[in-house]
């Protein structure tokens, strides 16, 4: 059995804001973390790194514009390797919806759950990105610990 981590929120911006938040360089280095390098076009791959800490290379396998961007992990220390990583967007009342799921758990253990929580966290630095233009990225200045 595989377990999934997911989350449903609204951003009160535009569907093309939040894919560029989520599908650039820029974006991405604004809400999650501040060491984000590589290509975000299809199947090239961005590497996300959290001060010391290696993180996640992740491989860009879905792109479509202000609707979805799919990755797929590809190089991980902390267990994530394949895993899938997917964000889409739509319309909902005037608001930009956003499903976003962490595929490809085999057990619901802590580190899943510390993980549930920080992309709980890092989702609503997306949103106040997109809605403020300031996010909590890790290694910024709005980051709390």
């Amino acid at each position: 059995m595989s377990y999934s981590i997911k989350h449903l929120f609204h951003i009160e911006a535009s569907q093309h804001k939040v894919f560029e938040a989520i599908s650039t360089i820029k974006g991405l280095s604004n809400w999650w973390t501040v060491q984000t390098e590589g290509n975000t076009t299809l199947g090239d791959t961005i590497q996300f790194d959290f001060g010391d800490t290696v993180g996640p290379l992740m491989k860009v396998v879905e792109l479509k514009p202000n609707e979805k961007v799919v990755w797929e992990c590809v190089s991980s220390q902390h267990g994530w390797l394949e895993h899938t990583f997917i964000f889409s967007l739509d319309d909902n009342e005037g608001k930009t919806r956003v499903r976003f799921s962490h595929h490809g758990w085999d057990e619901q253990d802590d580190f899943y759950a510390i993980c549930n929580f920080s992309w709980g966290r890092y989702m609503e630095s997306l949103r106040q990105y997109c809605q403020t233009g300031k996010g909590g990225a890790f290694g910024s200045e709005g980051y709390q610990k």
